[in-house]
């Protein structure tokens, strides 16, 4: 079964996402808080270097298969959804919903994208 998501576009969406992550602390007004502030500068990072590093057409370095990248991004996705509690930062409302919309953005994008890896020769 087809899903909605081609790689072309997974890749399009994780490099418009890795900036948007970073600048979250700035932009929702959490960035005084340390954790979750820390948190979205390596997340959006992370995001960053792993696309940059996927056997994809848009990967620049192309040593991560893209089925590994799909599941690295369901784990960070569970882990962004998780975060608030496991870090202690849950009654920081905008840290809160932040990582939860980043993690529910994560899992969508992670789990509607079709798995086809990129063919040898591109």
């Amino acid at each position: 079964m087809s899903k909605p998501i081609s790689r072309r576009m997974h890749g399009a969406l994780d490099y418009s996402a890795a900036p948007l992550v970073v600048a979250a602390p700035a932009l929702i007004g959490f960035s005084e808080d340390k954790t979750p502030a820390t948190l979205g500068y390596v997340l959006g990072s992370g995001i960053l270097a792993l696309t940059a590093f996927t056997r994809a057409e848009w990967g620049l370095v192309k040593s991560v298969p893209y089925k590994t990248h799909l599941a690295i991004d369901v784990v960070t996705a569970l882990t962004s959804l998780g975060a608030p509690w496991l870090l202690g930062f849950s009654n920081n409302k905008k840290a809160r919903n932040t990582f939860l919309a980043i993690g529910a953005t994560l899992l969508t994008t992670g789990l509607l994208s079709e798995r086809e890896e990129m063919p040898k020769y591109r």
